[in-house]
């Protein structure tokens, strides 16, 4: 049985920067596939390029990219934009930016089902009230008629969430959604997203940077750092031994409570991401890598450190246990 997504070798450039290079998952049919990394990783250029949104400029290619077994490489505008809303469903980081607002919620959210179910009005009225209530939004009938600077941000991101069911889509894809919403808001989030998983069936990609919220939610994490996948596994297997230097420094990166010591600094990773161009070869990590060494300039394996653990690392599996010991 084929994967709800597949993405194999995924490749996005903007002129002379390559954002994307090589990148390949897969999300399943009720299974939240998390992609987690430092900001600039290439993590929302993977979002955009695989609904089709690249900013001008941008050109995707892949050798394999399919959606329920539908090759969509090589859709027409007309026919991806029948999916994006219907089948496909994206949440962005930011819901005000997103959400037009010059147009009341209401009707930002029956144009969805409008549009793509040719539902009538009273319809489309009675469903966007109906989710707004199913996210926890209180008197929804009231809420439709407002606009989106009316509500907290919270409540925009709760929207979003609910346009983005309108059409009981089969992939959603939640591009940081809780970044900007503060910690009991964000618990409720995704608290939620578990909750509409688990009664719609949802295969979620869900984009992050906080390993906490991987942890609670995630099923399998794929790690990226300068536009590679450079570790993917499940969750727990992960945590437990991960395989590339650059996921075993996010992890130290994370405080543990009764670990760390009140005063002491916390982990970092010295250096940034680099600017990568076409045509680069060896571990982009290579500049910041504590192990890093002369093979780490020319091409770098896959290592499988488990059946469905892999890393591109020169580094043999089961350094970590060396390591640590």
């Amino acid at each position: 049985m084929s994967a709800l997504l597949d993405v194999r070798n995924l490749r996005v450039t903007f002129g002379g920067t390559a954002a994307v290079r090589g990148a390949s998952l897969t999300v399943e049919k009720g299974e939240t596939h998390c992609l987690v990394g430092e900001s600039g990783c290439g993590k929302s250029v993977t979002a955009l390029a695989l609904m089709g949104l690249l900013a001008r400029g941008g050109k995707r290619e892949a050798d394999a990219l399919s959606f329920a077994g539908q090759d969509i490489r090589n859709l027409g505008e007309r026919d991806m934009s029948r999916l994006r809303g219907d089948r496909m469903a994206m949440i962005v980081q930011e819901p005000m930016t997103s959400l037009n607002p010059a147009d009341t919620v209401g009707s930002q959210l029956t144009e969805v089902l409008r549009r793509h179910r040719g539902a009538s009005r009273a319809q489309a009225v009675d469903r966007a009230a109906e989710l707004l209530g199913r996210v926890g939004i209180t008197a929804p009938g009231l809420r439709l008629g407002q606009y989106p600077h009316q509500l907290s941000g919270g409540l925009r991101q709760r929207v979003m969430i609910a346009m983005a069911l309108m059409c009981d889509p089969e992939l959603l894809i939640a591009d940081e959604p809780t970044t900007a919403l503060d910690v009991t808001v964000q618990a409720q989030i995704l608290r939620l997203l578990a909750e509409l998983q688990a009664e719609f069936g949802l295969g979620i990609l869900l984009i992050t940077h906080d390993l906490g919220v991987v942890a609670r939610i995630a099923d399998r994490v794929s790690v990226m750092y300068a536009g590679e996948v450079v570790e993917s596994a499940p969750t727990a297997e992960l945590f437990a031994a991960p395989q590339h230097p650059y996921t075993r420094g996010l992890l130290t990166c994370v405080p543990v409570p009764g670990k760390v010591k009140r005063g002491e600094p916390l982990g970092s990773i010295p250096g940034v991401v680099p600017r990568i161009p076409p045509g680069f070869v060896g571990c982009s990590f290579r500049d910041r890598c504590a192990y890093a060494h002369a093979a780490c300039k020319h091409d770098i394996p896959r290592q499988h450190a488990g059946p469905d653990h892999e890393a591109l690392c020169t580094l043999p599996p089961g350094w970590t246990d060396r390591a640590a010991a």
